[in-house]
């Protein structure tokens, strides 16, 4: 084989559709696009599914709300007093229900409650059972043994980074309630009463501020005691000071 000589698939190659080149080319005058409407113009831009004006299917289909657990396993429920019909001392697992019509699949899930009365004693091969049934099935002398993984149980070492960041914060939180809580220390309070005059030496020591008269003169205000005389300073008078004394 050559290289000119290699041709398509037959069908896999279809000429252009020529469209209103006349009557005789079988698309002319409207182009395969009708007489008139919407569809006849040249910038149509329906959207994707468009039905017409109608209510579109992605609008009548039901929508998905609510949260959807991906990980959710359905268990079947058998109760206590579906297994009265098997004999004492049977082992009853998934084989034994499915061939009694209890469960549909061998493959599905088993879960017991505590539902009925069961008289006899039977070794259950199940999923999950219930803390009320177990105590039914030991008390009537039978036994339990769990199938598949198990989910860990109560005071158990936490699997994964995050059983282990909660378990830390539990702990953490559980040290920081048992701390004793430290008494805060007493705030001595300041004294709010008044001495008494002459208690001490130092209110006497204390300088009074001096007290400004008219005309620019201060004036010393004297202790109590009476131990420094009134004295007059002159100051520099301001001017209204002085446009009285022209006057």
């Amino acid at each position: 084989m050559k290289l000119h000589e290699l041709s398509p698939a037959k069908g896999s190659r279809r000429p252009r559709k020529r469209v209103g080149r006349g009557q005789g080319a079988g698309q002319g005058k409207t182009s395969g696009r009708g007489q008139k409407g919407q569809g006849s113009r040249s910038s149509v831009g329906l959207p994707t599914g468009f039905e017409g004006g109608q209510m579109p299917l992605k609008q009548r289909l039901p929508k998905l709300r609510g949260f959807h657990n991906r990980w959710r396993r359905e268990y079947v429920v058998v109760n206590l007093g579906k297994l009265v019909r098997f004999e004492k001392d049977t082992v009853v697992d998934p084989d034994v229900l499915s061939e009694a019509g209890l469960i549909p699949r061998v493959s599905s899930p088993v879960k017991v409650l505590a539902a009925g009365h069961l008289g006899h004693a039977l070794t259950l091969r199940v999923h999950r059972i219930s803390a009320a049934a177990r105590t039914a099935v030991e008390s009537a002398g039978g036994s339990v043994e769990l199938l598949g993984p198990q989910p860990p149980a109560e005071g158990a070492e936490p699997v994964g980074k995050r059983e282990l960041r909660k378990a830390a914060a539990v702990v953490a939180r559980a040290e920081l309630l048992s701390r004793p809580s430290t008494p805060r220390e007493p705030v001595a309070k300041p004294d709010g009463k008044k001495r008494a005059k002459g208690a001490g030496s130092e209110a006497a020591t204390q300088p009074k501020p001096a007290r400004r008269e008219r005309g620019g003169k201060t004036r010393a205000v004297s202790d109590d005691t009476g131990a420094a005389p009134e004295t007059e300073q002159d100051a520099p008078q301001d001017n209204e000071a002085e446009t009285e004394d022209t006057e």
